[in-house]
């Protein structure tokens, strides 16, 4: 039996052994599998690589926008994107060698393990040293987060997931879950709305009387000073050498792989949603082969407006900063004339700084190739009123003839209608204005007094630059988010305005 039993077994153990080897020479890779297995495992590491760059690059501009933003939330969302964004890179760093500092460090690139191209070890080392410097930004962004605390609510957050807040009325209590996604509550910062407090020309109304003390609306009430909030210059540094680091890899990569820049799209973003288009200016390039002439978009004024009872960084440029006025003229040191135009309801108005004014009349469908300095294509009264009115030169008679102006009251111009200083807006018309600016002295806006070392300098500090033009502007297009593009043109300058009772 026994040696019945070792016979049985011996064909059996052959004829494992026998397939076992077939098994092996059938899985043995040949030349053309080796190729494929090769294409693919350096798609999938391009693959992965692309995947976690192009997420690195779009956490660094978030983390680039809650630096300067005084909302809380903003860094607390960065500062969990930036433990889970470097947890991702870890593994997948490891997946491809388990040791990635002895591997970058490494001043002999030839010793660098065969499954990597030189093309995959610069990709691999540049996204391990980027993942290395923004580990740095975590006390950083903690640090920050301690100072916005100061502006806006920071409160104990709940779990992803929700927890039940306690509540002693209602039987079911309701889930609470973290909203990053909203801003933080901003602490007392209550402002006051003066539109309107004292006249029924609401839009006018907060005009300064420039010159003697006037009434203000609410006594004792000083507006909150907004927060300058800077980003750190340790954090600019780290930040600045991961972005190297990361186009250091953008290079290596396949010419089919394609990255999008967030800072990028957001300033074409930025672009689309307060300037021109880029063939605006081609389609009306004729036109704007003329002297003084220009094209610009007319915005709704509370695009230049902060809202009320929010925080904001005021050392952030705003629109008009980042899209200022058509300059008229050239500048004579800090003055420069611009056309201030916006819209305030669905009519076009000039912005007034100081005691700066102006008036305008809808000219109807007139080409502005076809306004003259003479405006001969103008009806004669308003003709003769655009050319001869003469402002006055005493400072409380300028500033009375502006008020008449902005309301429309007590007007002797011995003329048909109301000259105001804004017009229905209407596209495809031609509107003129008469545009008068003037740059006062510090101490005459602010009512200082001179001392007795400057007053050798009397006449310089109270020296006055202005400018009076007459303008004619035409709507070309509305969008649909209310907003114009106009062409404009300077008809005619007038001689500067001298006010002589300074």
């Amino acid at each position: 039996m026994r040696y019945i039993f070792l016979g049985f077994l011996f064909p059996i153990g052959l004829t494992c052994w026998q397939t076992r080897v077939f098994a092996m020479e059938s899985q043995a890779p040949s030349p053309l599998h080796h190729t494929l297995a090769s294409e693919s495992t350096d798609e999938n590491f391009y693959t992965q690589a692309s995947h976690i760059i192009q997420q690195h690059l779009d956490l660094i501009a978030r983390i680039e926008q809650a630096l300067v933003n005084p909302d809380a939330n903003r860094l607390r969302a960065v500062r969990g994107q930036l433990t889970s964004q470097m947890k991702a890179t870890e593994g997948f760093l490891q997946r491809q060698h388990p040791v990635a500092k002895v591997l970058c460090n490494s001043p002999d690139i030839a010793s660098a393990p065969e499954q990597f191209t030189k093309s995959q070890l610069t990709i691999y080392c540049s996204l391990y040293g980027s993942s290395q410097e923004l580990w740095k930004l975590a006390p950083v962004l903690d640090r920050g987060l301690s100072r916005r605390g100061e502006l806006t609510l920071v409160r104990k957050l709940p779990l992803v997931s929700g927890e039940h807040q306690s509540d002693p009325i209602l039987s079911i209590a309701p889930v609470q879950r973290p909203r990053l996604n909203e801003p933080a509550t901003p602490f007392a910062i209550w402002e006051a709305n003066l539109a309107g407090k004292f006249s029924d020309d609401s839009d006018h109304s907060t005009l300064p009387i420039i010159g003697r003390v006037g009434k203000t609306a609410i006594a004792n009430y000083n507006p909150p000073i907004q927060p300058a909030i800077a980003p750190p210059e340790t954090a600019l540094t780290i930040l600045a050498n991961a972005k190297q680091l990361l186009s250091n890899a953008l290079v290596s990569f396949p010419s089919d792989y394609q990255f999008r820049d967030a800072q990028t799209t957001a300033a074409s973003l930025d672009r689309f949603t307060y300037s021109l288009d880029p063939q605006e200016g081609q389609t009306y390039a004729r036109f704007l082969q003329l002297p003084r002439t220009g094209i610009f978009r007319v915005l709704a004024a509370s695009a230049y407006e902060r809202p009320l009872n929010t925080v904001w960084n005021r050392l952030q440029p705003s629109v008009s900063e980042r899209y200022p006025f058509p300059a008229l003229k050239d500048a004579q040191g800090s003055f420069k004339p611009s056309l201030a135009l916006k819209l305030v309801g669905d009519r076009f108005q000039m912005q007034h700084l100081g005691v700066d004014y102006s008036f305008m009349v809808d000219l109807g469908d007139i080409p502005l190739e076809k306004l003259d300095q003479q405006l001969q294509a103008v009806a004669s009264p308003t003709r003769e009123f655009f050319l001869n009115y003469q402002p006055p030169k005493q400072l409380e008679n300028l500033q009375v003839d502006r008020r008449r102006f902005l309301t429309g009251k007590d007007q002797n111009w011995n003329l048909n209608r109301i000259i105001l200083t804004d017009a229905t807006a209407q596209l495809n018309h031609t509107y003129l204005v008469r545009s008068l600016q003037f740059q006062l002295p510090e101490i005459i806006l602010h009512g200082q007094l001179v001392p007795a070392e400057k007053r050798r300098y009397l006449d310089e500090l109270q020296q006055v630059r202005s400018s009076d033009m007459l303008i004619a502007f035409r709507p070309v297009r509305r969008r649909n988010d209310g907003s114009y593009t106009v062409l404009w043109r300077v008809v005619r300058e007038l001689p500067a305005p001298q006010i002589l009772d300074l």
